[in-house]
């Protein structure tokens, strides 16, 4: 009498082998991100002018200029890191699947946080600036959150990992998320009570940092700036 075959335990090699593989959910987030970057561009309206005023109502715009910019920046290291990261994902399951769900949530976010900091810098006072500014951060706050969901999760599923990654190394990476969420609080904070351009640095150093370490993180209690080898 034949014996029932055996449903290997989570971490064995074979382990998630019935499951599809990332094609069609990388493709789905590319055009989701495709999408978001060109959603941006729809602030940058041809400006009302009278005759002779064309460049001076271009020049006002600058508030909406800077703002595509720096969420167009953004929004590409965000495709960086999604894509460095399914690089080490053979994988998914329904539970990565949902995460992956909330990474885009974030994205697609974005573009309002945008439309409201281009409009309070060109428009506001002092206190629409802060407003404006703790709401990216806050923004920006909740897409690392859903990077820590990413790498807490895979740390446990090591079935879903590319051969040769280990659950250590994807551990090694929630100082990333962790460093952003602290990170852009302090942006927010800093907007409200310094000033709104002291967020802003802030923020543009956190995404500075998640564009360096967009590859991975070494060792150490937040690892290296050097990016992963693979192999």
């Amino acid at each position: 009498m034949t014996e029932p075959a055996k449903t290997p335990p989570a971490g064995h090699p074979e382990a998630g082998s019935d499951l599809p593989g990332t094609g069609r959910t990388e493709a789905f987030s590319d055009g989701v991100f495709a999408i978001v970057i060109t959603l941006l561009v729809l602030d940058l309206t041809n400006p009302h002018y009278r005759p002779g005023g064309l460049g001076a109502a271009l020049a006002r715009q600058w508030p909406s200029y800077l703002a595509f910019g720096f969420s167009f920046v953004y929004v590409g290291v965000i495709w960086l890191n999604h894509h460095a990261l399914f690089r080490r994902i053979s994988r998914l399951d329904l539970g990565l699947n949902w995460i992956n769900l909330g990474v885009l949530l974030g994205a697609v976010i974005i573009p309002f946080p945008t439309a409201v900091l281009a409009g309070a810098f060109a428009e506001g006072d002092d206190n629409d600036k802060r407003v404006a500014v703790l709401l990216y951060a806050l923004a920006a706050a909740l897409m690392s959150a859903a990077w820590l969901a990413a790498f807490s999760y895979l740390s446990r599923h090591p079935e879903l990992l590319q051969p040769g990654t280990t659950p250590r190394y994807v551990r090694q990476q929630l100082g990333r998320p962790l460093t952003g969420i602290g990170l852009y609080a302090i942006s927010g904070l800093a907007g409200w009570f310094i000033s709104p351009i002291a967020g802003l640095i802030c923020i543009i150093i956190m995404i500075t940092y998640h564009a360096v370490t967009s590859e991975g993180l070494h060792d150490g209690p937040l690892g290296r700036l050097t990016p992963w080898n693979r192999t």
